[in-house]
């Protein structure tokens, strides 16, 4: 799509029924709502002589995982980057990501990442014959507050070259570049930006240094390799590009035994003697249920809180940690959720989410319905998106 395109009337409007989805009883949203139509259309113009400019955010705090302040734009600069994103940036800017760039695309996310780490570890596993090795865990300070402007802007400029898309737009995503130090947290684009800045590090852990288990999941990656030798050597290269791109690895960066297990994304993911794979909560995961309990045997019998809401509540929490081996963890505290509200909340069965074991899933639903009907069935392995455990390219 080009510039002009995006800036149509029916583009535009099309991002804003997107943008208003969850956001209707907020006043700003409410106030474009009431002329969608006439705002729709100024917007157009604006965008298309040039002369739009973006409004002041709102900044707010959230709490969890960590305090942070999030810069949220106006609704008007959320249509517009919802045009942008949704119908040329999107697309342009995840095409040459790597597989194992897990954060904020379509197909992926947190799941997705933790069934790769338990790939890669049980892969390293079987072609070494052991749980013995190292690993690079790493963590950036303050990563969107301290991406440099002019090196997201020329990489951005980069890639619009390569990707032969109008520098109209090009400019107007400048504009809200520049709006702040940074990036900020509450912008649609910044996700993808933020990916876009470390993309050449990721091809360069994958292809040009060979680290085959390596994953990024935004400012979080790990790398494992054999040796402590290797992974000294790796952390320093590391340090030197990240340097180089004006960023910092934090305190918690460092280097430990592979059969030490890694933190990723809420859980911890440890090898056993025979190369299985076994994937907790972490303890403060476990402690936020805890608190959520100790709530609920307080707030329940003095009408603070609905049995419905605590049953949804927890089995929000039970979704999340079914995606690890925790059945007996989640069994527990569901008997303890119903010895307060006098019912024992269901548990979910064991969640793989990963692209891979859905087309497993499907296959093998479509064999039952072949058997069923009488029709021979082939056990051919379905054709997979991701690489098979013992396949791993190294890219």
């Amino acid at each position: 799509m080009t510039y002009e395109e995006m800036c149509q009337f029916e583009t535009l409007y099309k991002a804003y029924l997107t943008a208003r989805k969850g956001k209707r009883g907020k006043a700003g949203t409410a106030q474009y709502e009431a002329n969608a139509l006439a705002c729709t259309e100024k917007l157009s113009r604006l965008l298309l002589s040039k002369t739009y400019r973006p409004s002041k955010f709102e900044i707010f705090k959230v709490y969890e995982p960590k305090e942070r302040d999030v810069q949220a734009p106006a609704f008007v600069d959320k249509v517009v980057l919802h045009a942008a994103t949704d119908n040329i940036l999107y697309d342009a800017i995840t095409k040459g990501f790597i597989r194992d760039n897990y954060s904020s695309q379509k197909g992926k996310g947190t799941y997705d990442g933790l069934a790769r780490l338990k790939l890669q570890m049980v892969t390293y596993y079987r072609r070494y014959g052991t749980a013995e090795g190292w690993v690079v865990k790493a963590d950036i300070r303050h990563f969107f507050a301290s991406i440099d402007h002019r090196r997201l802007k020329r990489a951005l400029k980069r890639l619009f070259i390569r990707r032969g898309l109008d520098m109209e737009l090009y400019d107007l995503l400048c504009i809200y570049i520049d709006a702040s130090d940074g990036l900020p947290l509450g912008y649609q684009t910044s996700q993808l930006f933020a990916l876009l800045f470390l993309d050449e590090f990721d091809h360069w852990i994958k292809e040009e240094k060979g680290c085959e288990s390596y994953g990024r999941y935004m400012d979080d990656f790990y790398i494992i390799v054999q040796t402590k030798e290797a992974a000294q050597q790796l952390l320093a290269e590391i340090r030197e590009w990240i340097d180089s791109l004006g960023l910092e690895l934090n305190e918690k960066t460092g280097i430990f035994p592979l059969r030490n297990g890694i933190d990723l994304l809420g859980f911890h993911s440890y090898l056993t003697e025979t190369g299985a794979c076994v994937q907790k909560l972490r303890k403060d995961g476990i402690e936020r249920i805890q608190a959520r309990i100790r709530y609920w045997r307080a707030a329940y019998p003095a009408g603070e809180i609905t049995k419905e809401k605590i049953i949804d509540q927890f089995q929000g929490w039970d979704a999340h940690a079914a995606h690890g081996d925790t059945h007996a963890l989640r069994q527990k505290y569901a008997e303890q959720v119903g010895e307060i509200i006098g019912e024992v909340p269901k548990i979910h069965r064991k969640i793989n989410s990963t692209k891979e074991a859905r087309i497993r899933r499907r296959a093998k639903q479509q064999r039952c319905i072949q058997k069923k009907k009488g029709v021979p069935v082939s056990f051919a392995r379905p054709a997979m998106e991701g690489p098979r455990p013992d396949d791993i390219p190294p890219w």
